[in-house]
């Protein structure tokens, strides 16, 4: 079976079977890169009060000197209709004119229900932001597994999503976009079942969207830790849960882990809760700088 961590996703992508080499020779594994993101949900009351637009929260972002953003779909206007091709070269443009990069966006959808019939919208709802997320320039769209319908067994749901997943897996390697399975303290709790789907769909276009607050175990750092291999994109928050403590996140370790791993790509910050989300998030991308050192 095709494993889907990072170092084989690679291989997959390019067209070449990974291969390891235990000879002196071998060259040493790439160094650690990690950039630094905003996902835009931080913004969610503004946005959706009206109180900024997404552009305006763009503009924020690069004055604060992150390296990307991260445009949830929500906030595009008619979401979840696809938004005008005008609007998305906008948004396009105005990232590119500030020196950022976007490093994904995201959709809503439940996999985990048994209305077959929603379950297929969910697919086709996911299918058309894969190619808005292609023309935007995003390399990763989000994606939920949803809040379980109960009576099911969980095997029953496991195979649900398997199913979908694939099919929107496929549709996503037409258009270059990977596809990322948050774990969003839904159906996914662990990061064993996490890697259970993603092995069980078995495809290159899909991998983890890594939710470090989204575990609720005894410790989530061994969780984060199993999954990060598998991982194309984060959602770095302010708290994780020891079980159901609210803790903060202990940036030191959380990047020591994530470095000993070799992760390369984007860090996507995200804050929650009450608060100015303007000076929450600027306060957190200040920890997390502190954190990550000179070596970021």
């Amino acid at each position: 079976m095709f494993l889907l961590n990072r170092r084989h996703l690679l291989g997959a992508l390019l067209g070449a079977p990974f291969l390891v080499s235990s000879t002196p020779a071998a060259a040493p594994a790439r160094k650690p890169l990690l950039k630094l993101s905003c996902n835009l949900y931080t913004f969610n009351g503004p946005l959706t009060k009206g109180e900024m637009t997404l552009p305006q929260v763009i503009d924020y972002c690069a004055d604060l000197g992150f390296q990307a953003v991260d445009p949830t779909g929500y906030y595009f206007p008619g979401y979840p209709e696809v938004p005008e091709a005008s609007y998305i070269n906008k948004i396009k443009r105005q990232v590119f004119l500030l020196g950022l990069e976007i490093s994904g966006t995201g959709v809503r959808n439940n996999f985990a229900i048994a209305d077959g019939a929603k379950r297929k919208a969910d697919v086709e709802h996911i299918k058309q932001w894969i190619e808005v997320a292609a023309q935007l320039g995003a390399p990763v769209l989000r994606v939920f597994a949803g809040q379980q319908d109960r009576g099911y067994p969980a095997a029953e749901i496991d195979k649900w999503l398997v199913d979908n997943l694939r099919e929107c897996a496929e549709h996503a390697a037409r258009f270059g976009v990977i596809l990322a399975l948050q774990n969003h303290r839904d159906f996914i709790d662990t990061s064993e079942h996490l890697i259970r789907i993603l092995k069980g769909v078995n495809s290159p276009w899909l991998s983890s969207h890594l939710d470090i607050g989204g575990f609720r175990t005894a410790d989530p750092y061994p969780e984060i830790e199993a999954a990060i291999p598998y991982a194309v994109n984060w959602q770095i928050k302010e708290n994780v849960f020891f079980n159901e403590k609210e803790t903060p996140t202990d940036l030191r370790r959380l990047f020591e882990i994530i470095r000993k791993q070799g992760y390369r790509g984007y860090l996507p910050l995200e804050t929650l809760g009450s608060g100015d989300p303007r000076e929450k998030i600027k306060v957190f991308l200040a920890r997390v700088r502190e954190a990550l050192g000179d070596n970021s």
